[in-house]
């Protein structure tokens, strides 16, 4: 992904950065060309033992306007580093779990489930919705179980604390930060942008960002301190911001509330500090241990901090700590292990098409079609042409076509599906991708009220909860 940088100045933030260097939680953090290119060069340096992407370039305002015209001629310069784009966050997750679980028999998975007590060294979980079978179909009914671990792993984000305090250990451990987003439908932005990302300091030293997802463009993100993740929404002062914010970057572009298809927002599970603006506040991540104790015989380990362009190199920091705690050895790297679809996927051109050949042949089904599912799916593309399902393969639904019924039923029965909006906002990028109708939504139901046995009741109520999700807090208009 190359990410653009406007500069807006040439010494800026020197004296600042060498405060932060010393300590400082209170420096402002602009930054000019020469603290930019400083930071590229290490960029590229740390990434030169293994590297896959060019190095960053420099170049000045004239050169930088030519590049991108629609930009404000208030910059000085340009820089251009290159990033990876994590096509459906959603799915890799769901893909990470399904991983696991097929690598030892004896794992298990859990959805929709909360611990709900601690004591004597056992846990107790209370299933929200059905039990779930290995393959992430539906089982028997799971309602409340316990376990007694000889160790635990706290990896739950911004519910950290929430957690620990269940466990026995209170902690403050976590000190979130808010950052909302909004998907606008613009296609003279996402020309513009020609599969950039523009990463730049808005008005007020915030960093922001814009680049094309799914053909919009996904426009973040506000920094703001927030503590409560299951109330967390994107607020209509936040999507001035943002809206401000590209419109100073790009002045000869309009940029309004009408063009947004969706918004979102969560918390950042940062840890707890005493800076003065959330966007000094550490972005590294640690795995601090609470030590067992006559009451919890357990040790907990809470994944404090991360993000995705870390979350490999974390986990496998934490797999060893764990395995260490275990009197273990690790018997295989994961360094270099593809996740779910991304097994086998070929990579180049010839490899792809003949991919989709044999896949064709195995399957009968269009190739145009295998080659939508290969890019949605990866590899597992093949699982899902193979599925036999009671709706037809030719099926599409009513609004968003390129989504096959069979397919929807797939993810229903595969998928650790609770419920519709599991389908639509997670399994999928129906909804984010702007292409969701009210028409898709009850379609969607009647497939996964087939797949589950859901009552006409279960379904207009799915029905009810997802429009008010959606509608509420995403800003999607069915």
């Amino acid at each position: 992904l190359p990410t653009v940088i406007p500069i807006f100045s040439w010494s800026k933030g020197m004296w600042a950065a060498l405060r932060t260097l010393l300590g400082s939680t209170s420096a402002p953090r602009s930054r000019g060309a020469i603290l930019i290119k400083i930071g590229l060069a290490i960029y590229d340096f740390y990434g030169s033992r293994h590297r896959v992407m060019p190095r960053h370039r420099l170049v000045g305002r004239r050169r930088a306007l030519r590049d991108m015209p629609a930009l404000t001629r208030s910059i000085v310069a340009t820089g251009t580093y290159y990033d990876a784009k994590i096509s459906h966050p959603e799915r890799l997750v769901l893909e990470l779990i399904t991983d696991g679980l097929a690598a030892n028999m004896l794992a298990a998975a859990a959805n929709y489930t909360a611990l709900v007590s601690s004591s004597n060294g056992v846990l107790t979980f209370q299933s929200k919705g059905g039990g779930q079978s290995k393959d992430g179909g539906q089982s028997e009914d799971g309602g409340v179980f316990s376990v007694r671990p000889k160790l635990v792993v706290n990896a739950a984000g911004p519910w950290i604390d929430d957690v620990n305090a269940l466990l026995g250990a209170p902690s403050k451990m976590i000190g979130g930060t808010k950052g909302s987003h909004i998907l606008l439908k613009h296609d003279e932005l996402v020309r513009s942008l020609a599969g950039r990302m523009l990463y730049f300091e808005a008005d007020d030293g915030r960093i922001c960002l814009v680049y094309d997802y799914l053909g919009l463009a996904l426009v973040g993100s506000t920094d703001i301190q927030a503590d409560n993740p299951d109330t967390v929404r994107c607020e209509p002062q936040e999507i001035d911001y943002l809206l401000e914010s590209v419109r100073a970057l790009l002045p000869g572009m309009s940029f309004g509330r009408d063009q947004i298809v969706y918004a979102y927002s969560g918390i950042r599970p940062l840890p707890a500090s005493d800076a003065s603006v959330p966007g000094l506040i550490s972005r590294d991540h640690s795995a601090p241990v609470v030590e067992p104790e006559p009451s919890r015989p357990f040790p907990i380990i809470s994944l404090v901090g991360g993000k995705w362009t870390t979350f490999r190199g974390f986990a496998e920091e934490v797999a060893d700590t764990v395995l260490d705690r275990l009197g273990r050895g690790r018997k295989v790297t994961t360094r270099s292990m593809a996740i779910g679809g991304g097994k086998d996927f070929p990579t180049e051109a010839a490899a792809r098409t003949a991919w989709l050949a044999e896949a064709r042949s195995a399957t009968g089904a269009d190739q145009r079609r295998l080659d939508q599912l290969l890019s949605r799916y990866g590899t597992k593309a093949l699982r899902i042409a193979r599925h036999q399902s009671p709706w037809s393969n030719e099926d599409r639904l009513p609004g968003a076509s390129d989504y096959g019924t069979s397919e929807i039923d797939y993810i229903v029965r595969n998928e650790f599906v609770e419920h519709l909006t599991d389908i639509v906002m997670r399994r999928t990028t129906l909804a984010i991708g702007g292409s969701l109708t009210m028409g898709d939504l009850k379609q969607i139901a009647a497939i996964a009220g087939r797949a589950r046995n859901w009552g006409s009741q279960r379904i207009s109520d799915e029905l009810d909860a997802a429009v008010a999700q959606l509608g509420d807090k995403n800003l999607v208009r069915l």
